[in-house]
């Protein structure tokens, strides 16, 4: 089975979480971490692969927290999975063909190949904004920030 792990289940949680208050200022990891069920400790492991990739910008002092870098829009589900978990090709010959000397004449190859295509495709047609939509239509918008 093909699986996500949690850098990038909780990554892309924490990313839209982000999405959900852009243009509201900067949000604390902490209301992050309450909101999305998410130890906060676990949460501050990603912010500095986020932050490297130019998904999320930081901001220290008294109205200090995080806020996406670039509008929801703008950034891909791609981005971030990529951001947090690598490659998106399920298996290592796709990318680096020298480490099979099979790669011309495997058949299971070109599958794969084009399973991780169609994953990118995936991961590219979905956005920040659009996922903030889904939320929206489940009705779970409401935010538990406390002022």
């Amino acid at each position: 089975m093909i699986r996500l792990s949690t850098k990038g289940r909780y990554g892309t949680r924490l990313m839209l979480e982000l999405a959900l208050q852009y243009g509201k200022g900067p949000v604390l990891l902490k209301d992050i971490a309450k909101r999305q069920e998410i130890s906060e400790g676990y949460l501050e492991h990603l912010l500095p692969l986020l932050k490297a990739a130019g998904l999320i910008n930081s901001s220290r002092g008294a109205h200090g927290g995080y806020t996406l870098a670039k509008t929801p829009f703008k950034i891909t589900l791609k981005e971030i999975v990529q951001t947090l978990e690598g490659s998106l090709s399920p298996v290592e010959c796709v990318d680096a063909p020298a480490v099979c000397q099979r790669v011309r004449s495997c058949v299971t190859r070109d599958i794969w190949k084009k399973l991780g295509e169609k994953i990118s495709e995936t991961l590219t047609s979905v956005t920040l904004k659009d996922m903030v939509e889904m939320q929206k239509k489940k009705g779970e918008t409401s935010p538990i920030y406390n002022i």
